[in-house]
């Protein structure tokens, strides 16, 4: 892997102000990498995917969280080898030049800073259902404050919250499969066992066949957007070649673990033709007879959304962080106060938050939906230009006989599968009607990104060279 880059962090100890610092405990970094995956699209969400599929939306699943894995394997190696904030942005610049990584980076930058103020708001609105006293507005500001308070108190703080944020998130998943396992076992008393009816009743196991799963499958990919993130975490994580390849590692059992092990017990549970599938979660605790449990959940989709903001900032300052540092971005970007944190990329990036939640609260439901539209396909270029990112770095290191502290397995087969994935997802994000505008608008502004890269680097050199 090229270093022609430096990685712009310290270990700890070295208080080198112009460096981020290794300040992120391994712990931290697993954690993250457990959570990321664990957000409010899988707690509300994911009853979409089993209405769009029937109980065939295992398949769907299973086949985006094999692109997942496949695409965190390739990050993991790249992350290894150089962890730098900047990561499948700075992996993209050596590998297909400085306009590639910096169209990537101000991508996935834009991508947060929107979803930063939908989940401020969306978190918001389900404190309000619960306690109705409590306005939006103001809740969502408090959010907004808070969190900006954390990511500015430096690495090892954020760290700390994000790690409790993943633990409250893993134990609600692990405790709702515990109570289905009793369910569906007939070990809860005054409540009957479905056994496995539901996953062939109403039609069978795919009631709408391929193109159900196919469907599905673009519900599904989208749930795990997010995970990329902890590969930008590894350049402030202490140790961060052996820490990245053990949090790469937990990805199969997560995903067998917390995806598909919660979508089988809400398949087993609920009938796919149901209406509460709109919050799959409580229909199944409610049919357990659980008192309470459309509250609980409302509030662990509440943790989700905050732990996601918390993260997506974290995320977006690093990488603004990381584009300044290389010239793609204004240089007062890359400052860092004595903490060494970047309060400027920080600030930076969570003023269109506000912003943004200010017009929703203004025009509710109008302004948010359309920015998210705009970036809503960004994970699927990401990945991509990760996966190519990898195939020609690890090319170049292998003809180099450079070491790698972490090598992705089956290259390069599973790079290949994974592109092949990528393209099938494209093709049929394209043949349905939704998903092909969000494409095309992702695409578009890719593609204004690009042109607006190239155009200022050009300008970069002839005023240098004036």
């Amino acid at each position: 892997m090229s270093r022609s880059e430096p990685a712009h962090s310290a270990p700890v100890g070295d208080h080198d102000p112009t460096q981020l610092r290794h300040a992120m405990k391994p712990r931290q970094l697993i954690m993250m990498g457990l959570g990321s995956a664990i957000g409010a699209g899988l707690f509300l969400g994911s009853g979409i995917g089993v209405q769009t599929a029937g109980p065939a939306v295992l398949v769907s699943y299973l086949l985006a969280g094999a692109l997942v894995i496949i695409v965190m394997h390739a990050l993991g190696e790249m992350a290894a080898a150089r962890p730098t904030s900047g990561a499948f942005s700075v992996y993209a610049a050596d590998a297909m030049g400085a306009t590639a990584g910096a169209t990537v980076g101000w991508l996935w930058w834009a991508q947060l800073v929107v979803v930063i103020a939908a989940e401020s708001v969306g978190a918001a609105g389900l404190l309000a259902t619960l306690w109705p006293v409590l306005p939006v507005a103001p809740t969502s500001l408090v959010f907004m404050l808070v969190f900006t308070a954390i990511n500015l108190l430096g690495i090892r703080n954020f760290g700390e919250f994000e790690f409790w944020f993943a633990i409250l998130k893993v134990v609600a998943v692990l405790a709702f499969i515990g109570v289905g396992a009793l369910l569906l076992l007939g070990l809860l008393p005054g409540v009957a066992s479905p056994g496995l009816t539901h996953f062939f009743a109403d039609g069978g196991f795919a009631p709408k066949g391929w193109a159900g799963i196919g469907a599905a499958l673009l519900v599904v990919v989208f749930a795990f957007g997010g995970t990329e993130i902890v590969a930008v975490a590894a350049a402030e994580t202490e140790d961060p070649e052996r820490s990245i390849a053990r949090a790469i590692r937990t990805v199969v059992w997560r995903i067998l673990v917390f995806y598909v092990g919660s979508l089988a017990v809400i398949i087993a549970v609920v009938p796919w033709t149901s209406q509460t599938l709109k919050s799959p979660f409580a229909a199944v605790l409610q049919h357990a007879g659980i008192p309470g449990a459309a509250e609980a959940i409302t509030l662990v989709a509440v943790v989700a959304l905050l732990s996601a903001l918390n993260a997506n900032l974290y995320g977006a300052s690093r990488m603004i962080f990381s584009l300044a540092e290389r010239g793609e971005a204004p240089r007062l970007l890359a400052h860092l106060d004595r903490r060494q944190v970047p309060v400027v990329a920080v600030l930076s990036s969570v003023a269109f938050g506000f912003f943004a939640t200010g017009l929703e609260l203004l025009y509710p439901s109008r302004v948010l939906p359309a920015l998210l539209n705009l970036v809503g396909s960004t994970c699927l270029v990401v990945w991509t230009i990760s996966l190519l990112s990898q195939w020609i770095l690890r090319r170049r290191a292998d003809r180099a006989g450079t070491p790698l502290a972490f090598r992705m397995p089956g290259f390069p087969w599973l790079s290949g599968l994974g592109l092949a994935m990528l393209g099938a997802v494209f093709a049929l994000a394209m043949c349905t009607q939704g998903p092909r505008l969000q494409l095309l608008s992702t695409a578009a502004l890719t593609l204004g990104i690009a042109a607006c890269s190239e155009l200022a680097r050009r300008w970069r050199r002839r005023r240098d060279a004036a």
